[in-house]
């Protein structure tokens, strides 16, 4: 049945309840599977036919209970829809009973049922099965629509029933699902069959099992759910559970924080939080088995760089977050899958907060998150926050900064309009109205505009429903200021069509503390004035809380960076990366960035440098052809960060506060990376040392600077240490981390040998991205990474696409930091006669991104030469 802009399952049929059993595992070969499954249905009118989802299964019969068998079983491969006929009609009844059997694979391509490869750290049970020469777990993905690919079944997520699991495994295994184990029973040839509790109602997407050599550590919350503490596990294949005790030590105090500020206690008996080896996004937030890629839920205080540490603590957080909102009140449909990424984004953000008040984390949203979103919402081929989706498998590509990041910034803006708490008494109202079925965002516009009494609706739905954000233009007269908004757009060019959204813009007006004047206010119209603004300090969007880009006049700008310090760290943030922003598009210059970012040479905080060094880089990047500017800006670079990094110094003190760690690795890097000569021969003494045996001598938070420099100032012996390295780390996020250095190679025959790498069998699938997004920010090389991706094309595309997510996201991440209208052509050129299903819209990013830069680039070239020459840097 087709509705207006959505594709979707006929109406007449409902399930209710689904049993289902998983046995005779082949465990090895083809890695076959076959299954039973029982779905209980409301049929509301006769029929004679019934469609469900199923992918890359075999359905071998199909019957009513106590009624007829198909007399035919039909499948359209591109509708994913399994059709069974039955010769007279199957009557009106509200608990008939489908049984299907049906065998399946447990594939390698990180979506449905099936199997990671790893390499055991520890000698692994007898019954571990091999895939070439690594051993295998297994576990299941089903969001968005892979459900189906593991059994067939009613898979959207409006059809929302109870499920029974049971599943067929070796002895000697362990077996996970959502619920508690209900029972084990022996089966035959050593093995037993493991049944687990039935579910709640919920959607078919977030359904979990996995099995393998596990092992756990375990822990209590501190708050009584019916009258009990809740159990909480983190498993890991056998030898790496210890690695889980910072995750779980979060976990508990998270689930307690969220059923206190909801309102409602988590509803399930448990939570298992589970390390995949092998994962195609970073985690799954599965209602009760949770699964996350290694990296984002293993930590080892002793191998781990810090920032994996922040990283745990708030994929952690989200998925948690989940646990509410997406779980027990699930979107509607996937046009509106922001309401469960944006929320849980924002509120992982609360909770680390709450639990670490000295990582600052809302500046580092401000740097991370904020930014992100705004530069995809900056561009044409961006796309509304709620945006139409036909069926399950257009969905994929907008798990992206849009349902996440803007979702989650809109969220923040919102949430700081009406204050935190009244906006967590909204949403504790909305969850328990919705509670097990599923709601709009005009549902949850409806509970927060009854807990502030304002029309909530009324000035969000231009944020949800329309393409991108606004840009404030800055007019100044004595003792007023003109502000205007306008669509703003990374290319420039706005056009009347792009610019008839009018967006509701808190203004924030900041000024000096002793300075009277304009009160907190929103501009709801096209332009306006504020009267009595002291003008001897003021600044709009006061902590960055809208979601917008700020254009003051040229001497404004300058006169804000003169009085920085009476700014906050989100505020500095806000203002070098809108200045960064606008000089893309042409209503700023770099002349006015560099001038203003030239006088942070004193700045001790690691969020304001990361924006510094994020700002920078790109405008390196963008005019690296020209070796003039290049030196000019190392130059520039050297002269802002040198001071800021010889005074940080390379050792940790104990108990040192963990921003000013990751502060020392930001600089040591920049520095590295603009030709510091001291900190180059220091990394590189440090790393002979490390080589020769003094592990202690590379601390874990300095291994990518240090294997950066190494790669990049070492030729090839540099090469083949990190690429040794690689292959030889025990640390959790090691191998991350080689990639990335690894980027850093300076000439065409590394390039190729490194990509001939990360397409070999040493580098997992899930990884693919990571060395190339490095080589793609390494101006020296890129044009051989795209090179290389255009000759072996088939090669490098039969590898990516086993799996939607990385094929798109290994295109949009690696093609879009180029800065040529020529290379822009070319990639248009090189797609145009290829299927590109799946990556269509992340082709369209990259186009709208190269085409912006190469306009900046041929804009402002000269001036920058000239700024650089005129203030001695070049």
């Amino acid at each position: 049945m087709a509705s207006k802009d959505r594709d979707v399952l006929p109406e007449t049929v409902k399930p209710v309840h689904y049993a289902v059993e998983l046995f005779d595992l082949e465990l090895g070969g083809a890695f076959s599977y076959q299954g039973t499954v029982k779905i209980e249905v409301n049929i509301k009118n006769a029929v004679e036919e019934i469609m469900l989802n199923t992918h890359q299964l075999d359905i071998s019969s199909a019957e009513i209970v106590g009624g007829k068998s198909a007399s035919k079983i039909s499948y359209d491969e591109k509708s994913q829809r399994t059709t069974l006929a039955f010769e007279e009609a199957v009557e009106v009844s509200p608990n008939a009973v489908i049984h299907l059997k049906f065998s399946g694979t447990m594939n390698n391509s990180m979506a449905g049922f099936y199997r990671s490869k790893y390499k055991p750290t520890i000698t692994p049970a007898k019954s571990v099965p091999m895939d070439g020469d690594s051993h295998c777990m297994f576990s299941t993905q089903f969001e968005s629509g892979d459900a189906r690919r593991a059994f067939p079944c009613f898979d959207e997520p409006n059809l929302k029933a109870t499920f029974d699991v049971s599943i067929e495994i070796p002895e000697d295994l362990i077996a996970l699902s959502n619920m508690p184990e209900k029972e084990v029973n022996p089966s035959k040839n050593g093995r037993k069959v493991v049944t687990f509790e039935r579910t709640p109602v919920m959607s078919t997407y977030l359904l979990a099992w996995a099995f393998g050599d596990f092992e756990y550590v375990e822990d209590f919350t501190q708050r009584k759910y019916n009258g009990k503490s809740l159990q909480l596990r983190v498993s890991t294949t056998r030898g790496l559970k210890e690695q889980g005790r910072f995750a779980l030590d979060n976990c508990h105090q998270v689930v307690d924080y969220f059923s206190q500020i909801f309102k409602i206690d988590y509803p399930l008996p448990k939570i298992d939080l589970l390390a995949v080896h092998e994962f195609s996004h970073g985690a799954m937030e599965n209602w009760g088995l949770i699964t996350y890629r290694t990296t984002a839920v293993l930590f080892d205080e002793e191998q781990s760089d810090a920032k994996y540490k922040n990283r745990v603590a708030y994929i952690v957080a989200h998925e948690l977050a989940h646990q509410w909102f997406g779980n027990l009140v699930t979107m509607d449909w996937w046009n509106e899958l922001w309401l469960n990424e944006g929320f849980a984004t924002w509120v992982g953000w609360l909770a680390v907060n709450h639990l670490y008040p000295d990582h600052e984390v809302w500046s580092q949203f401000v740097t991370e998150a904020v930014q992100t979103a705004q530069n995809l919402d900056s561009l044409r081929a961006s796309h509304p926050i709620e945006v139409p989706v036909k069926d399950a498998m257009e969905v994929e590509q907008i798990f992206d900064a849009i349902s996440y990041l803007k979702g989650s910034s809109v969220i923040r803006m919102l949430s700081g309009h009406l204050g935190v708490e009244t906006f967590l008494e909204g949403v504790a109202a909305y969850l328990k109205l919705h509670k097990y079925g599923n709601a709009t965002t005009n549902d949850l516009w409806a509970a927060l505009s009854k807990a502030s009494g304002k029309n909530v609706n009324e000035f969000m739905d231009p944020w949800i429903r329309k393409i991108g954000y606004p840009v404030l233009t800055i007019a100044e007269e004595p003792g007023q200021i003109g502000v205007r908004q306008s669509r703003f757009l990374s290319t420039g060019e706005v056009k009347p069509k792009d610019d008839e959204t009018l967006w509701w813009i808190p203004l924030g007006l900041k000024t000096d503390p002793k300075a009277t004047g304009a009160a907190t206010s929103a501009l709801t119209i096209k332009e306006d004035t504020l009267h009595n603004v002291d003008e001897t300090f003021y600044k709009l969007n006061s902590d960055q809380i809208g979601f917008y880009r700020t254009n003051y006049p040229p001497a404004r700008l300058e006169k804000l960076g003169a009085d920085r310090q009476k700014l906050s760290v989100e505020d500095k943030i806000g203002l070098v990366a809108d200045a960064a922003a606008l000089a893309v598009a042409g209503q700023g210059t770099t002349p006015g960035l560099l001038a203003l970012v030239e006088k942070f040479n004193d700045e001790a905080n690691k969020a304001v440098w990361s924006q510094i060094a994020a700002s920078l880089g790109n405008i390196r990047s963008i005019f690296a052809d020209n070796e003039a500017v290049t030196a000019g800006l190392k130059s520039f670079t050297l002269r802002l960060v040198a001071p800021a990094t010889e005074k940080i110094g390379w050792e940790f003190a104990p108990n040192e506060n963990y921003l000013t760690g990751q502060l020392r690795a930001l600089l040591l890097s920049t520095a590295g990376n603009a030709g510091h000569e001291k900190t180059i021969s220091e990394a590189q003494r440090r790393f002979k040392a490390y080589q020769s045996g003094d592990r202690k001598a590379v601390h874990p938070s300095l291994r990518l600077a240090i294997f950066s420099i190494v790669v990049r100032e070492g030729g090839k012996s540099g090469y083949r240490a990190i690429r040794d390295e690689y292959m030889s780390t025990t640390s959790i996020d090691g191998k991350e981390t080689c990639l990335i250095a690894l980027g850093n190679v300076q000439s065409t025959s590394l390039v190729n040998d490194f990509l001939d790498f990360q397409f070999s069998d040493k580098v997992a699938i899930q990884d693919l991205h990571t060395g190339s997004v490095s080589l793609a920010a390494n101006s020296k090389v890129r044009n051989d990474l795209w090179k290389y991706v255009k000759e072996y094309w088939s090669a490098v595309h039969k590898k990516l696409s086993v799996n939607s997510v990385v094929t798109d996201r290994y295109l949009k991440m690696t093609l879009s930091k180029f800065a040529s209208h020529e290379v822009e052509q070319d990639i248009a050129a090189f797609f145009k006669d290829k299927d590109t299903k799946g990556f269509d819209r992340g082709l369209s990013q990259v186009s709208d991104t190269v085409s912006a830069n190469a306009s900046y680039k041929q804009r402002d070239e000269l001036q920058v030469q000239e700024w650089l020459k005129a203030h001695g840097y070049a």
